[in-house]
């Protein structure tokens, strides 16, 4: 089991959510996030101040799978993620971590099942 932890931009979590589920992936968790990586935020106007804000609005998305799942799931975030056919800088991070268990707190069942 793995949980894929992805950070994108917020226009793109429909895009997202639907390419998942067209794929057999049907449960997440989603959360607003703040940040930066390369784009170092950048300069806005709010009535008529110009101020540079330092932190990003993204979206971080959190999916548990089976590791059967994780390559078409990566793929899948990698496809439906980006901003443009080649992307851009700020289109997100996709990152892999082991999960060693998983507990469903409704019925008890634990493991890949839970998942």
């Amino acid at each position: 089991m793995k949980l894929i932890l992805a950070v994108i931009q917020p226009t793109k979590l429909e895009a997202v959510h639907e390419a998942l589920q067209a794929i057999g992936v049907t449960r997440m968790t989603v959360a607003d996030a703040m940040g930066f990586a390369r784009q170092r935020g950048h300069a806005e106007t709010y009535r008529g101040h110009e101020y540079e804000t330092h932190l990003l609005r993204k979206v971080e998305v959190q999916i548990a799978v089976n590791d059967d799942f994780v390559e078409p799931t990566i793929r899948c975030l990698e496809e439906h993620a980006r901003t443009s056919k080649d992307g851009h800088i700020g289109d997100g991070k996709v990152m892999v971590l082991p999960l060693d268990n998983a507990y469903q707190i409704s019925d008890g069942l634990t493991g890949p099942g839970a998942v």
